[in-house]
């Protein structure tokens, strides 16, 4: 990582085109886990909504991933990318649950159909 107060000299003295992005957590250590979820559906009509992931290990303990401010558009069998952070690490997924909200309260419910997806640690790309 980079201390933050030395993140931007460092970046364009690199010319570089990265955008950073720092979420902490309000807790010490006060870091973030972040994952890629990387996720097909297959619904024949669009969705638009957002995901919220909860991750579940082998003894039981859970945490919940941080809602997205963007909703995602999920086209049939289109891959759609979703950076998602956590507050604690989760060494060992025994279990992953997804949840799909529109954050509409007036109108149908729709279901998200999942065909394929991946959920990758950033902080850990070995896992």
């Amino acid at each position: 990582g980079y201390h933050a107060d030395r993140w931007k000299k460092w970046l364009m003295a690199k010319n570089s085109p990265t955008r950073a992005y720092f979420d902490t957590s309000d807790q010490d250590p006060f870091c973030m886990y972040n994952y890629l979820l990387d996720i097909t559906t297959w619904n024949k009509s669009n969705r638009r909504g957002f995901i919220k992931v909860k991750i579940t290990d082998h003894a039981g303990n859970t945490v919940e991933s941080e809602m997205n401010n963007e909703a995602s558009t999920f086209q049939q069998y289109k891959r759609v990318k979703i950076l998602t952070g956590f507050y604690q690490d989760i060494e060992k997924i025994s279990k992953i649950s997804l949840t799909f909200s529109t954050k509409t309260l007036i109108g149908p419910k729709h279901k998200l159909r999942i065909l394929q997806m991946t959920l990758k640690s950033l902080n850990n790309p070995e896992r």
